[in-house]
């Protein structure tokens, strides 16, 4: 089933978050936006965490790296890794198509939701865009 980036959550950054519950547990699927990628540009390179690896909310968990820059990547919820794309950093123009199901990056068991409360709503993030853009 396809992602609907209007039902997401954003944070400043451009990382998008979809909670779910899986066994119990909230887990948060992320992946960057297409305002982000359509920024950066040509994407060459991704860097990815392990599995297993704990980060706080705001934490740099990894970085992509286009032809113009090197973006680091921040992790909108604390909790630990449970599972990365491992196939993406091979296809990143699959990212480029489909940022919001293809092209999510990790997969985080929340522990701490108190991120959570600062990410903004699909109409507050696009203004957050337009703003900027």
């Amino acid at each position: 089933m396809a992602r609907d980036k209007s039902k997401l959550l954003y944070a400043e950054t451009h990382e998008w978050v979809d909670v779910s519950e899986e066994g119990g547990q909230k887990i948060a699927t992320i992946g960057i936006s297409d305002f982000a990628i359509e920024q950066l540009n040509d994407l060459v390179y991704m860097d990815l965490p392990e599995v297993g690896k704990t980060v706080d909310a705001g934490d740099e968990f990894g970085e992509v790296e286009s032809v113009k820059a090197v973006s680091p990547l921040y992790s909108p919820v604390g909790g630990e890794v449970v599972e990365v794309h491992s196939d993406l950093p091979d296809n990143l123009e699959g990212l480029n198509d489909d940022p919001y199901d293809f092209g999510w990056i990790v997969k985080i068991k929340i522990e701490d939701e108190s991120g959570l409360e600062s990410l903004m709503d699909f109409a507050a993030y696009q203004k957050q865009c337009a703003e900027s853009g």
